[in-house]
């Protein structure tokens, strides 16, 4: 008579393993119904769920099993599965997945008990649990960590508005980003990945600085940040904005430039898009002067932002239609999916304002960074924590598969 045995296998890890233990269950004629293992610290953790036949041969494998597993240094443990048991655990196949991505500058116990007593809350099982980040010295200095885990959960929330509150509440308490997202074939399989420029690509608002050599900065930058919480219209904050800039010297616009900074991994990012084949834009409202350098800089596919308009070396404060407003962004997504034979799923959007929000709402992947409380709020997924390349995580991606 046949019998199901989960085996667990625990200690040192060393070459040779896997195949030594293999190697005494193919002589039983064992079946393998399930297989898992994990390394940390080089301590192996090693599960196989095995349909032992009735036969002779069978009848002593689990004894081979430990003979080999005392040779080896290995601790051996054999747990009996009832049929009715693995014909539940069979029918569970197929339930719906998702994953959920914990990013931080240090990863604590307590991030991780609040996330996995969530999840539990919600009715979600954890399947697995993978750390993505590289390995961290232990006198790394927190503001330059990089911290991500990665758990696979299985069902369905059974209020997924009020998980994600959750998520959200404690990471914000937490200094941790939480993402939940479908566990589906376009999570690693998107082409195609658009951005807003200032204060996502770029660690300022160029309008802002426009308007400080121009010498009206504090009176731009308060209707900025207004437009950019979702509180004035941005297509009419832009063009009153725009409006004060005029007579600023064209000349200014090169120092300007200059001293843009990008944002903390936006190089990164940027070189694993272009490594595994993805198609980049900038979709920004600011101007297209700065734009084009950013592109030139990091390698950008497709432009498309507002154009400053000058006459006789001065900016004449007048706006040059289309603008890229909230809906020109979202607009000008759809456009280049269509023209890359893509699907919308197959897409991501990067932003922090408000103006951002229609575009993250219809990509497939779409990300909130360093945002709005409002925009963090409404997106699908949020990155405060960490750099731009933070999105990397949320694709699935590990540090050690960089380039």
């Amino acid at each position: 008579m046949r019998e199901i045995v989960l085996i667990n296998i625990t200690g040192e890890d060393r070459p040779g393993l896997t195949a030594a233990i293999t190697g005494v269950l193919a002589r039983g004629g064992v079946n393998i119904l399930d297989i898992g293992q994990a390394v940390i610290h080089d301590t192996l953790s090693f599960g196989i769920l095995v349909e032992i036949p009735g036969t002779e041969q069978g009848s002593s494998v689990l004894k081979d099993l430990l003979f080999t597993g005392y040779e080896l240094n290995q601790q051996v443990r054999f747990t009996p599965v009832s049929e009715e048991d693995y014909r539940n655990w069979v029918s569970n196949q197929g339930k719906p997945r998702h994953i959920v991505t914990l990013l931080t500058r240090k990863v604590t116990a307590e991030q991780l008990q609040r996330v996995s007593s969530i999840t539990a809350k919600y009715g979600l099982n954890i399947d697995h649990i993978d750390r993505l980040s590289g390995r961290v010295a232990l006198d790394t200095p927190v503001e330059q960590g990089k911290g991500c885990i990665e758990f696979s959960v299985r069902g369905e929330p059974a209020d997924p508005q009020a998980l994600r509150a959750e998520f959200l509440s404690v990471g914000q308490e937490l200094s941790v980003d939480i993402a939940f997202q479908q566990d589906s074939l376009f999570r690693r399989n998107r082409r195609l990945a658009v951005f807003d420029m200032d204060s996502t690509l770029i660690e300022a608002e160029v309008i802002d600085e426009l308007a400080k050599a121009a010498g009206v900065g504090e009176q731009v930058s308060e209707i900025t940040e207004r437009a950019m919480r979702g509180e004035l219209d941005f297509r009419a904050s832009f063009k009153e904005r725009l409006a004060l800039l005029k007579g600023l010297d064209v000349n200014v616009l090169d120092d300007i430039g200059a001293s843009l900074r990008l944002t903390e991994g936006a190089e990164t990012l940027f070189a694993e898009l272009k490594r595994l084949g993805y198609k980049t834009a900038i979709l920004s409202g600011g101007f297209t002067y700065f734009a084009k350098q950013l592109q030139a800089k990091l390698g950008i596919d497709y432009v498309f932002a507002n154009e400053l308009e000058v006459v006789d070396g001065k900016v004449t404060g007048v706006a040059i239609e289309p603008i890229v407003d909230a809906q020109r962004k979202a607009d000008l997504l759809t456009e280049l999916a269509r023209k890359e034979g893509l699907q919308m799923e197959q897409t991501i959007a990067v932003g922090d304002g408000a103006n951002d929000l229609p575009m993250l709402a219809i990509a497939g992947l779409g990300v909130a960074f360093r945002a709005k409380p409002l925009v963090r709020q409404s997106a699908k997924q949020a990155i405060s924590t960490l750099g731009l390349d933070g999105v990397l995580y949320l694709l699935g991606m590990r540090d050690r598969e960089g380039a």
